[in-house]
């Protein structure tokens, strides 16, 4: 009789499982390879999935240091029809009588293909505890909604914020935009849509924001500029390509009307509103983002509170910094945030 053994071991190199593992693995890359030059769906969703996990441990550590009581939630609050949770926010306020405040409404980031309001939830909630109304917003990721769906919502959201804003503690004169990465592109976006009226009749959407319910902005390692993206190099670059793919609809995407409107930087103006912008020593986007939409910003007079490192900044402040609270530098740029929200009212 034959043992088991010698059967494995007369099995043809084709039939061995460790072969068929790696054969199934090289034909998943490529067909995975192929698709990437047809379609930005394959690579968007599996840069997805690593943003997730990453969120996931970010969330984690800022969970450590958020409040765990004092304050009134409203969780998934539906800001259009629909009742998709993509238009939805969560807001966070101290408790007691609902009066208006000072309010910070935040644009979660995710290169425009991922993320959710939960994602920055305790950041936001930590902001409320010290006197504002602190609100989360949601909005349709690519490449499943394409530009201008997510900035469209996401003005529905801010009308919705200042029709309701008795019920909800909102002093609808002290609107703060606030976001990270992607999100502070959104907030730069939606700042410019509230203090530059050309931009607005070019871009064809009506703001739901006035300079005078706008007070400040809040960016947190953000894209103001995509016209180097195209020959950023790394897989950082190969990411954000197949992020601003997967977001404006087309491959070539640097110089369609929707990559020119995303940059920023080109369309601030002296109306801009007051801004805190930071970014970490070790994040590739401070350099070619953040520090150039300071100086722009400066160069107009708009008052800008930047918080830059040194390049030998220990330990090495990766992109968004800001949420790993169990960081220094973290836990100071935090501070510096709310002492600037101190100066809006």
């Amino acid at each position: 009789m034959v043992s088991r053994v010698g059967e494995r071991g007369r099995r043809p190199w084709y039939r061995r499982r460790a072969v068929i593992a790696w054969a199934s693995v090289i034909v998943v890359l490529g067909v995975l390879t192929v698709f990437s030059f047809v379609s930005p769906w394959p690579s968007a969703l599996l840069i997805r999935t690593v943003f997730e996990v990453n969120a996931h441990q970010t969330v984690q550590t800022m969970e450590k240091y958020a409040p765990t009581g004092g304050l009134r939630e409203r969780m998934n609050v539906p800001y259009a029809p629909g009742g998709s949770s993509d238009t939805t926010f969560d807001l966070f306020a101290p408790e007691g009588a609902v009066q208006p405040r000072t309010t910070v409404v935040w644009i979660h980031g995710g290169a425009w293909i991922s993320g959710d309001k939960s994602n920055v939830d305790p950041y936001v909630r930590i902001i409320a505890s010290h006197g504002y109304t602190g609100i989360s917003l949601n909005y349709t990721v690519a490449p499943e909604a394409q530009y201008p769906t997510a900035l469209k919502q996401l003005n529905s959201a801010l009308g919705y914020i200042l029709e309701h804003a008795a019920e909800l503690g909102v002093d609808p004169s002290h609107i703060v935009l606030a976001g990270d990465s992607a999100g502070a592109q959104y907030a730069a976006q939606l700042a410019v849509m509230a203090t530059n009226e050309s931009y607005t009749q070019r871009l064809g959407i009506r703001p739901a924001l006035t300079k005078d319910h706008l007070a400040a902005v809040v960016l947190d390692c953000g894209i103001y500029d995509v016209r180097g993206i195209p020959k950023a190099p790394g897989i950082g670059g190969w990411g954000f390509r197949t992020a601003l793919w997967a977001y404006l609809g087309t491959k070539d995407w640097s110089h369609t009307p929707g990559g020119e409107a995303m940059t920023t930087i080109d369309h601030v103006t002296k109306d801009f509103p007051r801004t805190w912008i930071s970014g970490g020593n070790a994040d590739p986007l401070t350099a070619g983002q953040s520090k150039p939409m300071a100086a722009k910003l400066k160069g107009l007079g708009v008052q800008v509170t930047s918080v830059f490192y040194p390049e030998n900044e220990t330990p090495p402040l990766q992109h968004e910094y800001q949420f790993h609270l169990n960081l220094a530098a973290a836990r100071s740029a935090l501070n510096s945030t709310l002492q600037f929200l101190g100066t809006v009212g």
